[in-house]
């Protein structure tokens, strides 16, 4: 029995493997990022709105929004509650370019309780 060539397809079969490997580790490090990046924006959109509140619940909104589209995220949702403003905000994640999904992350800012 001949083994010439064997060598070649068991290295085929190995490289195969870690390009699989490799992009299963990309993606799951994209989707890492995205979700920081969309509790960032959060963050930040909650604190914008919750400081524009002076001005009225639709200017804190406003600001939210804004703060968000900063950030490369979407405002999902925004409600204000007495000085408290909690916003969602969801971040776009392309995996592997075959499918992509949302990172999503929310946040409240106001006055602190005494």
């Amino acid at each position: 029995m001949d083994d010439r060539g064997s060598a070649t397809v068991v290295g085929a079969f190995v490289t195969a493997a870690l390009v699989v490997v490799t992009a299963a580790v990309v993606s799951v490090g994209a989707a890492v990022s995205a979700r920081h990046q969309a509790q960032s924006a959060a963050d930040l959109a909650a604190l914008a709105g919750a400081a524009a509140l002076t001005s009225g619940s639709e200017a804190g909104c406003a600001a939210a929004t804004a703060s968000a589209a900063r950030m490369d995220a979407v405002l999902d949702g925004c409600a204000v509650e007495e000085w408290d403003v909690q916003v969602r905000v969801r971040v776009r994640i392309a995996l592997l370019r075959f499918r992509e999904r949302d990172a999503v992350a929310s946040a409240r800012a106001g006055p602190v309780e005494e």
